[in-house]
């Protein structure tokens, strides 16, 4: 046998080095960079955010927001749902973090500042070419989508259209104050580093589920995103 093939030395590793009873301390905690750049922009908007898999969105007057755990559509993600709840924030005004839902009476119909808010979600994440990436989820995706290019102009001549385009305008009138746009537009600046970091990766992204087709949220662009 070749002498560079040859079997190393059978030693005994020292039990300081290898002791079947140790057990690692865990002292940090993983946290994907996205989450870390959004519950940051949530604590300096004075919101406490908390997951419940019985909840899929909540908030309780208090400042706490409570959002559903991590098994909804895959394209959910804690920035999108962070955001969409602060355009419901901004939308229904500043004196709505101290109500229930933001003031939403649930059992009702749609209310039509969902559209509205919808309206400034678009506006504002495509300043940054995140307006695909920051779509609502569930049955609101269906209106978000149905949006013109310039999300602040009337899809139609109804006065639905024309209440929710008349409050969103108000509603991004109102982002541009404090507390909200230095904040955000922080969060969006970092979000669209991080995503320009991945767009250097994605052309050779392949999924760690076996058969799963789904290209990246990451790579998503809307027409007028940049």
């Amino acid at each position: 046998m070749a002498e560079d093939s040859a079997d190393p030395p059978r030693l005994r590793v020292p039990p300081r080095f290898h002791d079947e009873a140790y057990e690692r301390p865990v002292q940090s905690r993983y946290v994907d960079p996205l989450d870390v750049v959004w519950l940051a922009t949530a604590r300096r908007l004075g919101l406490t955010l908390r997951r419940d898999p019985d909840i899929f969105s909540m908030t309780d007057g208090s400042g706490t927001l409570w959002l559903a755990s991590h098994d909804l559509d895959a394209d959910d993600g804690l920035a999108q749902m962070l955001f969409h709840e602060l355009c419901h924030w901004i939308t229904n005004g500043p004196e709505t973090v101290h109500e229930r839902d933001w003031g939403f009476p649930l059992w009702d119909d749609v209310d039509v500042r969902e559209h509205a808010a919808l309206r400034l979600q678009a506006w504002w994440s495509g300043r940054h070419g995140l307006r695909e990436q920051f779509g609502p989820t569930g049955c609101f995706r269906q209106y978000y989508d149905q949006l013109p290019d310039d999300p602040l102009a009337p899809i139609d001549d109804s006065d639905w259209e024309r209440t929710a385009v008349a409050l969103a305008r108000e509603a991004v009138a109102r982002a541009g104050g404090a507390p909200w746009w230095e904040p955000v537009e922080a969060a969006f600046a970092a979000t669209r580093q991080l995503r320009d970091v991945v767009d250097r990766f994605a052309g050779d992204y392949r999924s760690e589920r076996a058969g799963d087709s789904l290209p990246l949220l990451w790579s998503r662009r809307h027409r007028t995103d940049g």
